[in-house]
């Protein structure tokens, strides 16, 4: 049995010289104490030594990988015809048992026998020193780091991190300047600022007009010539030629940013398509960049869910919404995508889940994927071109989540069956049914129209008469207590012919409500609550008849006098 032993210095075979004790695990470790007795455990049969750094170097990252390198693959075929081999990977195992053909063997036993070989490698290998295998480690391991930074997936998108950080600083930058330069200028030639609006524009503008050359070259003619007119009649103080100078300066500053800014959004353009295709053919090249910084890394991006990407940058506003129980936010930095711009305010919402979701997918396409074309962000991108068009021109019966339904709507008629006309004819309305407090009517034409079901409703509705009817009994009581006093006053006063034609009405309708009371008993229905009613409005109607003869006689008294 042949054990594989992989060093800085190169790839060892050792020779396993007394099976039997790889039965006992436990003793193992106890032969390797000491170098004569390792000897009797193990013994060199073959070494294959590195040439240089770069074949350590691809030697150990293809054993990270769990793959025999050109060189292991070599050395194991010329020393392990017909023999075991033991190995420290069972994947490497695997690997070298489908290439080379040659049985390999990963138990407890191998490793701790492994390790034991580790204690004792510098006596074990003859012309390997101590001294000599510190420095190949040290130089293999940096090498080896080195080259996994370089080559590193997680680490490819770093430099879009980094240029989406400096090209939003130079905005700031741009703005803080340019505003810088209306102010300084502004006290020179204030109507500039209303004529020219672009701030780049307007320091180019500065410039040429502080080394006094003609401005038809930035601005268009009508410009040129309002700029003009403005400049003739100006309010602006004067200004030295040193300010003047220190302006241009400035100005130069400005224009300088603005040209870095574009190259860097080129390189940042670029290096978009390259990295995430599919996640710029859906949301942009800014959006994208922003997205993958604000998650540290492709990679790790590709790991968050659809509704995740959507609220991503808003996550202040989520959990204030979540601890005040107002509603969560619809969108973060995928607000500014041009798919979102473009649907109405009541569409952003729906649009921009649907992006997040395609979004994700795009993501983890470009994070995991193997194809570098971005077929899958543009198809995705007109499906969503297509489901905005259609939410933009939905008609109102439309039915949510359905693209097909149309239900017509129809006004809701209770009378009216399927197929069939009305049930009952329209109702129209009734003036006389109408009953006004403080204001009598003839009670006997309405009496006659009433029908049976029609006192059966006034019976259901007594209930909630009887609240209004007992607040009405304590006005009454309180104006009873007036009217006495002014019943004694008047009493002494003699009744005209008048008074008394006017009282005579009275009592016919107390006749005809008697009438319609025993009609009610005669035909056994319980109206008890109906009397009472009418009897609070017999006592209304007698209270109100004096206020009415009081007024008559003042009037006449007011005449006579």
């Amino acid at each position: 049995m042949l054990v594989l032993f992989e060093t800085p210095a190169g790839f060892a075979l050792f020779k396993v010289l007394d099976e039997g004790k790889l039965n006992k695990v436990e003793d193992l470790s106890k032969e390797f104490l000491a170098a004569d007795s390792a000897r009797k455990v193990v013994s060199l049969k073959a070494f294959s030594k590195f040439e240089n750094t770069a074949e350590a170097l691809e030697a150990a990252t293809k054993l990270l990988e769990s793959t025999p390198s050109k060189g292991l693959r070599k050395f194991l075929r010329a020393h392990c015809d017909g023999e075991t081999l033991g190995v420290a990977d069972s994947k490497l195992g695997n690997a070298i048992k489908e290439k080379l053909k040659i049985d390999c063997i990963h138990n407890t036993s191998v490793m701790e026998l492994l390790r034991g070989v580790r204690t004792q490698l510098t006596e074990l290998i003859s012309g390997l020193g101590a001294q000599d295998l510190a420095p190949m480690s040290l130089g293999l391991s940096h090498s080896l780091s080195r080259y996994k930074l370089k080559f590193s997936a997680d680490k490819v998108d770093t430099m879009i991190v980094q240029a989406i950080g400096l090209l939003d600083d130079l905005d700031k930058e741009l703005n803080t300047y340019a505003m810088r330069i209306r102010e300084w200028y502004g006290w020179h030639f204030p109507e500039l600022t209303r004529i020219v609006q672009d701030n780049i524009h307007y320091a180019k503008t500065v410039k040429l007009m502080v080394i006094l050359l003609e401005l038809s070259q930035i601005l268009p003619e009508e410009v040129e010539t309002e700029l003009k007119e403005a400049a003739v009649i100006s309010m602006g103080t004067e200004v030295n030629d040193l300010d003047l100078m220190n302006i241009k300066e400035l100005c130069d500053q400005v224009l300088s940013l603005s040209e870095y800014r574009a190259q860097l959004y080129d390189y940042l353009k670029s290096r978009m398509n390259t990295v995430a295709p599919n996640l710029t053919a859906l949301v942009g090249e800014l959006v994208g960049a922003r997205l993958i910084a604000h998650g540290g890394s492709l990679l790790n991006l590709a790991k968050q869910p659809g509704s995740t990407v959507q609220i991503l940058g808003a996550e202040k506003a989520l959990f204030r919404a979540l601890m005040t129980k107002h509603s969560t936010p619809k969108y973060g930095l995928i607000y500014h995508a041009s798919l979102v711009g473009q649907a109405a305010p009541k569409h952003k919402g729906k649009i921009s889940r649907s992006l997040a979701a395609k979004a994700a997918l795009a993501i983890r396409c470009d994070a995991l994927g193997d194809d570098q074309d971005n077929s899958m962000g543009l198809e995705n991108r007109a499906k969503l071109e297509a489901r905005l068009r259609a939410l933009e021109g939905k008609e109102l019966g439309r039915s949510a989540g359905s693209a097909k339904g149309k239900p017509k709507i129809e006004v809701y008629d209770k009378d009216r069956k399927k197929g069939a006309g009305l049930i009952t004819p329209a109702k129209s309305y009734n003036p006389a049914a109408d009953s006004v407090l403080g204001q009598t009517t003839n009670s006997g034409a309405l009496d006659e129209q009433d029908t049976a079901p029609r006192k059966k409703k006034k019976v259901e509705v007594e209930p909630q008469e009887e609240e209004a009817a007992e607040v009405a009994a304590i006005e009454d009581k309180k104006e009873k207590r007036k009217k006495k006093k002014k019943a004694d006053q008047e009493a002494s006063l003699p009744i005209s012919g008048n008074e008394l034609e006017n009282e005579e009405p009275v009592p016919k309708e107390k006749e005809k409500k008697k009438k319609k009371k025993r009609q009610a008993e005669d035909s056994g229905e319980n109206v008890e609550g109906e009397k009472e009613e009418k009897k609070k409005k017999r006592k209304h109607v007698e209270e109100q008849e004096p206020e009415v003869q009081t007024k008559k006689e003042k009037k006449k008294k007011k005449s006579g006098d």
